[in-house]
């Protein structure tokens, strides 16, 4: 059957359909969205909670454990973690990657009801927000005005700018740093009020009378009905400070004659800064699949029109854009683009010296990826450095399919035959292969379509876009490319001297090849070693190349956590955070510097913690961003008494998890005596391996406490209780919220709390005023005793159960298997039986690809012998083929082991995609082999007399697809870090393969010839 004959006799339609395809794939790259990577969702919900005043151990037992308990019946979770501190707690739940988001929110949002009842009274409702790991905020914008209060600022960033930017298409959320809301605070005096014989209680009982604000109904009179207003409540400062607490002597006393009334803010724990003036910072986050490019330019376009109604003094500026990365990555692989097409033109036509077959070969690649574009939309892909990496590889092995063609044709021509009879009998000859080579290359990538998990999600759209262009390619070879033959081609002779000189080399190579190849049949022996040699070479390479997950990009961006000792005051931490800013700054590769105190990433907030989000200058000017971190860490190291930790971000995050290094190992316990003690015995031999810097605990159990403990013996002769002296602590040391300033928009806090400067002396709690059951006052001192301790800064549950996380980087040219190895072991030396020892987020994703990636490559050379079988309906002939596939895998490895890269994700895709590329030789091969061999030849002369045939269709097609993955390996421009990998494991690998086959492969099939035809001899035998 000959499945070329009706497009080349009915050349306007070949050429319709193939245009209509060009067409409406030229229309969809228009519509496709720009993004950098696939759209990847870890369906994940954070829960936050809040009770100020309360310490991280208050917090984990009444806030954190009953939510915990109520949220682990909610399907689906994959992890469970949780961190409390000073006033807070966060609980992320990171579910199973089928689950739907929107149905375990409503799910969580259930069990946080249920959980209510036993939560404090008096707590406002849990917050649920869905997040997504895998996506960072697009946009940095930095608001800042010089004169301007930043309680002002502040409501211009969340009623004016923040409200707009949030309307736009594509925008889903915008998260404030640095908030500086404004609130009411009450100060008063503890001494002043035990004069008075009143206690906190007292003011706060009368400042909620005071401010009521109820209801007050309707009055229906005889001939109409009147709405009933009630009397104004308190607006400002002065209002406040006028409520009359009670009355001493006859005279009144109010709230301004036992401290002061003043305007002030919600938190007063948190600052931020933008090249070194106060702040307020919005981060912009896209919604899942918008296109990056589209909203970044949106909300670029509108910042000039909130600009201009901003008072005069404050500045909106751009601290960091995302899309400019992605613009200049896309850029990258466009041009990467071009350079393989050039390339892989120039290659055809050295091979053919043949200007009409080179401009009919070039034709495949426009029609075949401009189609793949229109798939691509059909599917809701983007256009992205994975999809883009895609269709330029596959321009180095689209092509292969047309090229075989025609070289098949010109044979048949150079015999003498008219142009079209070529064309039917040429295309019919290399049919069958050209289907073959076609679905077992498009086979290759199933398995990863099955594959669940980061990894499967991740290189989906890899996947379908190349095995879109592989299909499309084949199609378009056996039916535009042989009518354009049948019309076009000539049979022309080489008419300058380079391509004759070419052809007497390629000639002479043949020969040589020929010569060699016919020795090397005469000694099977030794090639079949030399295929295990190599079997065993690739092994010993898979165990001593360098490992890594996912590569590291420089997108001009650079994350900093700082740590200070635990109980610095919070204006030194201010202070010595707003130094540190100054000196990472005064680098010249810092362009701009976003510095916060009090607040870290993902929303975490601390008392002793801060963040530096750094945007660099432009890559031509400065050293890579690892490069530069090693020297910011050179100079920050010389600071005492502060840790700092620079992150070079991945491209995608693959944890819930917020944490100062790449990677994490977490210790689990119920008991927390055992965790405590461990976990400083692994953090010490931690930081002892080679392979491993910047070693940190999460445990801080320096903070300093003072304890209160009631006598009650005491406290229950005065009638005393222990809840009136936690709510006399919370009233004059939490910061509790007690009333509300309703404005026209918004409403805002009011607050009390003890007077700052009584606080100076920690011996303000001992004279806090107490009300005894008599009506008289005493102080807390006499019904209780105040010692100094320490305590935690923060506590962290994994699973429900107290939990410690050590974070750490790799060291400089280290693996990451060997350091996980020496992390795990080092910590299994010290860890007793009741405490639980695992890897956590980017740590543990990879040891799951650990045993992921090498059963997908087992399932995908499992796939292609399947497909191979089916279209042989032979079950040897797929294993001579698949004989390439140790000698490509041994080339790849050896490449990365020479070229100190790493064999991650990306090179270890490059790898299965070998299998689909290395077996065409062998499918050329064997096919014309065959064809002999049903002719009446030896399998011997059959297989040579295919490989000096099909040499230069080999040769062709191999040098296509390496010179169309060389400018991957090069690895230039932005984000080619993380495609160089890839692009050498196939160079690699087709180079050594390339060589390599043309000898192993007609040695396996000599003697699987001569095995079957010993079997045939054997079943005659017993027949």
């Amino acid at each position: 059957m000959n499945l070329s004959r009706l497009f080349i006799e009915r050349p306007v339609a070949t050429l319709m359909l193939v245009l209509a395809m060009a067409l409406f794939g030229a229309i969809a790259y228009k519509q496709l969205p720009v993004n950098d990577l696939p759209q990847v969702d870890f369906p994940t919900l954070r829960i936050s909670a809040a009770l100020p005043g309360a310490n991280p151990e208050t917090m984990a037992n009444t806030v954190a454990t009953p939510l915990e308990r109520q949220l682990a019946t909610v399907a689906g979770i994959e992890s469970m973690s949780s961190q409390s501190g000073q006033g807070s707690t966060s609980i992320t739940l990171q579910f199973e990657l089928g689950r739907d988001i929107d149905a375990a929110a409503q799910d969580v949002q259930t069990a946080i009801a249920q959980a209510a009842r036993n939560l404090p009274q008096g707590m406002d409702p849990p917050q649920l927000r869905k997040i997504n790991p895998a996506d960072s905020p697009i946009l940095y914008l930095a608001l800042s005005a010089e004169r301007l209060p930043l309680t002002e600022l502040d409501a211009i960033a969340d009623s004016r700018v923040a409200q707009k930017l949030s309307g736009l298409s594509g925008v889903a959320q915008v998260l404030v740093f640095g908030s500086q809301k404004y609130a009411l605070r009450l100060y008063l005096d503890p001494a002043k009020l035990q004069q008075r014989g009143l206690t906190f209680a007292d003011v706060v009982t009368a400042v909620q009378a005071a401010n009521a604000n109820l209801p007050s109904g309707t009055l229906d009179g005889a001939s109409r009905a009147y709405t009933v207003k009630a009397p104004v409540a308190l607006a400002n400062a002065a209002d406040f400070g006028d409520i009359i607490v009670a009355y001493h002597d006859g005279t009144a006393l109010r709230v301004k004659d036992l401290g002061r009334a003043e305007d002030g803010v919600e938190d007063d724990k948190r600052k931020t800064w933008y090249n070194g003036t106060r702040a307020i910072v919005l981060a912009v986050q896209r919604q899942p699949g918008a296109n990056t490019v589209a909203v970044a330019d949106r909300i670029r376009a509108m910042l000039p029109q909130i600009e201009a109604e901003l008072p005069d003094g404050v500045r909106l500026q751009v601290h960091f854009d995302r899309s400019r990365f992605v613009k200049d990555s896309l850029h990258e692989v466009n041009f990467t683009l071009l350079l393989a097409l050039g390339l892989v033109i120039l290659v055809i036509f050295a091979f053919l010296h043949n200007v009409r077959a080179t401009l009919i070969a070039a034709l495949v690649l426009p029609s075949s990826l401009l189609g793949t574009f229109a798939f691509m939309h059909l599917l809701g892909y983007s256009l992205n450095n994975l999809s883009l990496m895609a269709i330029t590889l596959a321009i180095g092995f689209v092509v292969d399919d047309a090229v075989v063609v025609i070289e098949n044709i010109a044979r048949h021509m150079e015999m003498g035959k008219p142009r079209m009879q070529a064309a039917l009998d040429g295309a019919q000859e290399i049919g069958f292969t050209v289907l073959s080579m076609t679905i077992s290359l498009a086979a290759v990538f199933l398995p990863i379509l099955f594959m669940g998990g980061m990894i499967g999600r991740l290189f989906q759209e890899f996947a379908v876009s190349i095995g879109i262009a592989v299909l499309l390619s084949g199609v378009v070879a056996l039916t535009l490319t042989p009518m354009l033959c049948a019309r076009g081609l000539v049979n022309q002779p080489p008419d300058n001297r380079l391509s004759r000189v070419f052809d007497a080399g390629f000639n002479r190579f043949r020969d040589f090849y020929g010569d060699t190849l016919r020795a090397s049949m005469r000694h099977r022996g030794s090639m079949l070693l030399l295929s295990a040699a190599v079997l065993a070479a690739m092994l010993w390479l898979a165990g001593h190349v360098k490992q890594g997950f996912i590569p590291r990009v420089d997108s001009g961006m650079i994350f900093a956590s700082v740590q200070y000792p635990e109980g610095i005051p919070f204006d030194e931490l201010s202070q010595r955070q707003q130094a540190l800013a100054a000196l990472v700054q005064k680098h010249p590769a810092v362009e701009g510097l976003m510095s916060s105190a009090g607040q870290g990433g993902g929303g975490v907030t601390g008392g002793n913690i801060g963040r530096l989000v750094i945007r660099l200058a432009p890559r031509n000017t400065r050293k890579s961003a690892d490069g530069v971190i090693d020297e910011l860490r050179a100079v920050t190291r010389k600071i005492s008494g502060v840790n700092v930790t620079f992150q070079n971000p991945a491209s995608i995050n693959v944890g819930a998890l917020s944490s100062s290094s790449d990677y994490q190992l977490t210790l689990i316990s119920g008991d927390f005596e055992a965790l405590k003690a461990t976990s400083a015995e692994v953090e010490k031999r931690l930081e002892a391996l080679p392979q491993i810097e910047d070693v940190d605990s999460n445990l801080e159990l320096r903070n300093p406490e003072l304890r209160v403990t009631l006598d009650p013996l005491e406290a229950a002769r005065l009638g005393i209780t222990a809840q009136q002296v936690q709510q006399t602590l919370y009233d004059a040391l939490g910061g509790r919220r007690i009333s509300e300033i309703y404005g026209t928009s918004d409403q805002y806090v009011v607050s009390v709390k003890a007077l700052p400067e009584a606080q100076l002396d920690p011996a303000v709690i001992g004279q806090l005023p107490l009300k005894t059951s008599t009506g008289g006052i005493t102080r807390l001192d006499a019904v209780a005793r105040v010692e100094p301790g320490v305590g935690p800064i923060a506590v962290y549950h994994y699973g429900q159960q107290p939990a410690v996380t050590l974070s750490f980087n790799l060291a400089p040219g280290a693996s990451l298997d060997a350091a996980l190895a020496a992390a795990y072991d080092a910590a299994s030396e010290v860890v007793p039986p009741e405490v639980a020892l695992e890897f956590t987020g980017a740590a543990q994703k990879f040891q799951e690809s650990t045993v992921q990636l090498p059963l997908l490559l087992l399932f995908t050379v499992v796939i292609i012998y399947m497909v191979l079988a089916v279209l042989y309906e032979h079950l040897g002939h797929p294993l001579t083929i698949l004989t390439a596939l140790p000698l490509a895998g041994f080339g790849a490895l050896l490449v990365l082991l020479l070229a100190n890269d790493e064999l991650n994700i990306f090179s270890f895709v490059g790898i299965i995609l070998l299998v689909g590329l290395v077996k065409k030789n062998g499918i050329m091969m064997i096919d014309f082999a065959l064809a002999r061999q049903r002719a009446g030849m030896s399998a011997e002369d059959a297989i040579v007399e295919a490989c000096l045939v099909r040499l230069r269709p080999i040769m062709m097609t191999t040098f296509a697809a390496i010179f169309a993955t060389l400018p991957i390996a090069v690895g230039f421009g932005a984000g080619g870090e993380a495609r160089r990998p890839l692009g050498i494991a196939v160079v690699g690998g087709l180079f050594f393969s390339q060589f390599l086959t043309l000898y192993i492969t007609p040695t396996f099939y000599v003697s699987m010839a001569r095995v079957e035809a010993a079997l045939r001899r054997w079943r005659a035998r017993f027949a």
